[in-house]
């Protein structure tokens, strides 16, 4: 098309040369300057010179004016009414100054709610108003899109027809503007146009900038893009991904930070990306500071990304600014390293001492996330007896008005730490706290009904002294159970491996669902001699539903096997996550031998034999450290 239309263009020109001498208004055709030079280069007319001329006198596109002594008050007008008053006086104001005018109003009054709505009033406002829409297909892209985000500033209602005028022009402009408007469309306006439904602006700005995405060729604009819009679009996030990872190398902490929170917000685990970040956090040597460290531990945490150096190093960096840390800082960061499941001991011990030093600003919110991110990972802390009194005057005059799940929480958490008292766990056995829990099929509320379980076990396991209430037996027979997940590989070798050295199903029991809220991977029971007997023919407390009723024969001892995964454990560590601890040592008090068969132990076994001889050495092991106490 655009080569047909060069043709005729020509054709037209060489025919126009023929008549100039004696039909002057033809100089008067409406091409650029430029373009005109171009295409009467190669007419052999003697007059074609002449033509060029005539036509160069006219453009298609006016030039922006020059600067002029009604810019500079625009400029440097401080008041609205300074302004307002430019339109009455004896200015010459050209097609771009009504627009400039508004974009000037709008920054007056961008944090002045009163008088804005004061001004969309005013007669001048809206002669104002009127004369932008009159001349809006004379102003240039980068006033228009700035003349957009001041209308929504200002507040103009969506059914206005200035504003409507405007977003039209816009929508016709897109093609045309460069990638630098677009950019400060979804950075400005991207967030009005959903507030007031202007969906049809919203979807083409997305569509450009998702098609023109080659164009984008700094940091701070692929970064701006991803923060503003990215959410709205998901090609357009993935454009952006890609973008990100050609130029990572420019990115500087402040870009790192802005690509990590916007990929947490959205919970967009890109590995690709996130490998990339992690690279170039570990390589450079740039300084990062408070702010940038608790975000990008806040960003790591929330997707779940671990990366030992990195983690290393926001540990060590963040050690210096423990002292200058506020309350908030300090639980928001032992939190992001609780999901992160990386304990470093100096970190956390500084974060007690900070606590501790402000004992009497520690509000009960953040005492809670730290208490919590403590029980996740296991931590007991040097000054535990200093700390988990802080908790207890703390928690013991409104842990009953807190809401249900949190209450379960805490306590749970205590359980952990091996720190709860009988009160705390009375007041969340309370049988008017579990009812709201059983039964739900929220995952969510599921999980806070079995860590009831888990605290009603610690009450009846480790606190014998506890007088009650207890859980209702029927409600721990119905406590929800893992059994139903999708069984891991390990999980599938060790159940081949014990059906195996079993040699019958009636010697042992897989996928035991217990009482205390845990399941154990298998049960066996061996007789004084160490020979199998079938576990279901025996009484067995621990069941949510016994089966057998036969006395256990003397010396006969309960053997639990306890399946550890890769992320039972904390990150880059053979120290077991809090929640493990806590299932290992009920089994423990209920009068188990736990066979752990942690997972970098498994890995190394290559054969069944060898599987099979190191369960048997396993449980050789238990009874002998039974039979040695």
């Amino acid at each position: 098309m655009a080569v047909r239309l060069m043709k005729q263009c020509t054709c037209l020109l060489r025919e126009a040369t023929r008549l100039v001498p004696t039909i002057a208004p033809v100089a008067r055709l409406r091409l650029a300057g430029v373009a005109c030079k171009t295409l009467t280069s190669s007419v052999s007319s003697p007059s074609s010179g002449s033509l060029t001329e005539l036509l160069g006198k006219e453009q298609v596109f006016t030039p922006y004016p020059e600067h002029q002594e009604v810019d500079c008050l625009i400029e440097k007008a401080t008041r609205p009414e300074e302004l307002l008053e430019l339109l009455g006086g004896d200015h010459h104001l050209h097609h771009n100054h009504a627009a400039l005018i508004l974009i000037r109003l709008s920054y007056l009054l961008s944090e002045k709610p009163k008088e804005k709505a004061l001004l969309v009033e005013d007669a001048r406002f809206q002669q104002l108003v009127s004369q932008v829409n009159s001349q809006i297909t004379s102003v240039w892209h980068g006033t228009l899109v700035k003349l957009l985000r001041s209308l929504y500033t200002l507040g103009l209602p969506q059914t206005s027809k200035e504003l409507q005028s405007v977003e039209q022009e816009v929508r016709w402009r897109l093609r045309r503007l460069k990638y630098k408007h677009l950019v400060y469309l979804a950075e400005s306006c991207a967030a009005f146009m959903r507030e007031q439904h202007s969906q049809e602006l919203l979807a083409e700005l997305l569509l450009h900038l998702e098609r023109r995405w080659t164009e984008i060729s700094d940091s701070r604009t692929v970064v701006t893009v991803m923060v503003k819009a990215g959410h709205l679009s998901e090609s357009l996030m993935n454009r952006l991904e890609d973008k990100c990872l050609e130029l990572v190398e420019q990115f500087g902490p402040e870009e790192l930070r802005k690509v990590l929170v916007t990929l947490a917000a959205q919970s967009r685990r890109s590995v690709p990306l996130l490998r990339a970040i992690s690279y170039h956090l570990v390589q450079k040597p740039f300084p990062l500071t408070k702010g940038v460290l608790l975000d990008l531990a806040y960003a790591y945490g929330k997707l779940n990304f671990h990366q030992t150096q990195v983690s290393q190093r926001l540990a060590a960096d963040l050690l210096p600014f423990i002292p200058s840390m506020t309350l908030g800082e300090v639980a928001r960061c032992a939190k992001s390293f609780a999901f992160l499941k990386w304990l470093n001991l100096p970190l956390f011990e500084a974060f007690t001492q900070h606590l501790l030093s402000r004992a009497q600003d520690v509000s009960l919110s953040h005492l809670c996330s730290i208490l919590l991110a403590f029980a996740r990972l296991n931590f007991h802390p040097e000054q535990e007896d200093q700390f988990f009194k802080l908790v207890h005057d703390k928690l013991d005059s409104v842990l009953g008005s807190l809401e249900p799940a949190l209450q379960v929480d805490l306590v749970w958490a205590l359980c952990v730490l091996q720190q709860v008292r009988e009160a705390e766990l009375q007041t969340v056995l309370h049988p008017g706290l579990h009812q709201q829990f059983l039964g739900s099929k929220s995952p969510k509320e599921q999980s806070t009904f079995q860590k009831l379980v888990h605290i009603n076990t610690t009450a009846l396991l480790e606190h014998p002294d506890y007088k009650g209430p207890l859980l209702p037996a029927s409600a721990v027979a119905l406590s929800p159970s893992s059994s139903s997940k999708k069984m891991t590989p390990l999980q599938k070798e060790l159940q081949e491996t014990l059906k195996t050295l079993l040699g019958s199903t009636d010697q042992g029991s897989l996928e035991v669902v217990t009482q205390y809220g845990w399941v154990l991977d298998a049960e066996v029971l061996l007789d004084a001699d160490g020979h199998f007997l079938p576990p279901r023919d025996f009484v067995a407390p621990h069941l949510a539903q016994p089966v057998g009723k036969k006395p256990l024969p003397p010396g006969a001892k309960r053997i639990a096997f306890l399946r550890w995964e890769f992320p039972n454990f904390n990150s880059r560590s053979k120290d077991l996550l809090g929640r493990f601890v806590l299932a290992r040592r009920h089994m423990l008090a209920a009068g188990f031998l736990v066979v752990d068969v942690p997972y970098y132990e498994w890995l190394d076994l290559k054969s069944e034999w060898q599987k099979g001889a190191y369960l048997k050495d396993k449980i050789r092991k238990a009874v002998a450290e039974e039979l040695a106490k």
